[in-house]
């Protein structure tokens, strides 16, 4: 009966889109341009809700606000969260229209203050860009790329990037464990390129002599032996957008920022970017068990821009 009632509500939900779609199409003569980046944002709002369980006819304001809020939490730029919540207006209007709804949630929803300054973001081709200025000639070339790759992938910020641990790998599953803000842990999906790239830097990471009490940490200094500081990842990646002649103001969190855009605007779920950025306590052992677990890697591999590239690469299937 359950199932049966499911399925009622998404072929409800369905029949309610196409009307809107038509409703855009002819009613408001939109082009297929602006139709599309309506159709898009509300899917955004639409997905965020079914993870919510909250069904798109029974929707109130606070889902809307928790909606909004969770697009300023990724840093969306205000511009964007502007445009996509005056498309979710619009979307609420047609349901008035229609008498499919009796009263309108978003009436109340307030739009973001434009003028909030936000970290620049990086366009895929830029950062394909910067990343390909990497000097795999060098020494340290293989590890710099291993860095901007996971740096990407898993949209770390600089700090969890270089505590990052060889203990906290876990490969096979597709994660890896990283120690955030306030010492609360998270599991965060890797892509298969950025595993590729850090195996790859584990050629050079063994002839490396490492000090000490150092044994464990991934990224390593050549010449120190030593983890690398933030401050050398920030000089890394400000040389290579310069080689790159990226004029951007750019810094190991533009790789965060950009990540959680582009996951946003390739049509991944909210819940799920808020938890890939670190929004969640997690134990070691959920890695096998917490059946999440598998959406959040599902949305990664699916939206992740370089992960679509890199399937198309390699011409197989990855899970």
């Amino acid at each position: 009966m359950e199932i049966n009632e499911k399925k009622q509500k998404k072929d409800a939900q369905e029949q309610i889109i196409k009307k809107y779609q038509q409703y855009l199409k002819l009613e408001k003569s939109l082009s297929s341009h602006t139709l599309d980046a309506y159709l898009t944002d509300l899917d955004k709002l639409l997905s965020f809700l079914t993870l919510e369980g909250v069904d798109v006819l029974e929707v109130c304001l606070a889902d809307l606000q928790s909606f909004s809020a969770g697009l300023h939490d990724i840093g969306i730029h205000p511009r964007s969260q502007a445009r996509i919540l005056s498309g979710i207006k619009s979307f609420f209007r047609f349901l008035i229209l229609e008498d499919f709804i009796k009263a309108d949630p978003s009436e109340l929803l307030d739009s973001p203050r434009i003028g909030f300054k936000l970290p620049e973001v990086l366009t895929i081709e830029e950062i394909d860009n910067i990343i390909s200025c990497v000097d795999l000639s060098k020494v340290e070339g293989q590890r710099n790329r291993a860095i901007l790759e996971t740096l990407y992938s898993c949209g770390l910020r600089v700090s969890e990037l270089t505590n990052l641990k060889l203990s906290d790998l876990y490969f096979e599953e597709g994660f890896i464990k990283v120690d955030g803000k306030g010492n609360k842990q998270r599991l965060v999906p890797i892509s298969p390129r950025a595993i590729r790239e850090i195996q790859l830097y584990f050629m050079d990471r063994n002839q490396i002599e490492i000090k000490k009490n150092y044994e464990d940490f991934v990224f390593i200094s050549q010449r120190r032996g030593k983890p690398l500081s933030r401050i050398m990842i920030f000089h890394l990646i400000k040389e290579l957008a310069v080689t790159a002649q990226i004029t951007k103001n750019i810094s190991p969190h533009t790789f965060r920022h950009s990540f959680a855009t582009h996951l946003l605007e390739g049509g991944a779920n909210l819940r799920a970017i808020q938890s890939m950025l670190g929004h969640e306590s997690i134990t070691t052992t959920e890695i096998y068990t917490h059946i999440d677990r598998n959406m959040l890697r599902s949305e990664i591999i699916e939206h992740h821009p370089r992960n679509i590239k890199y399937r198309a690469e390699k011409g197989n299937d990855f899970h």
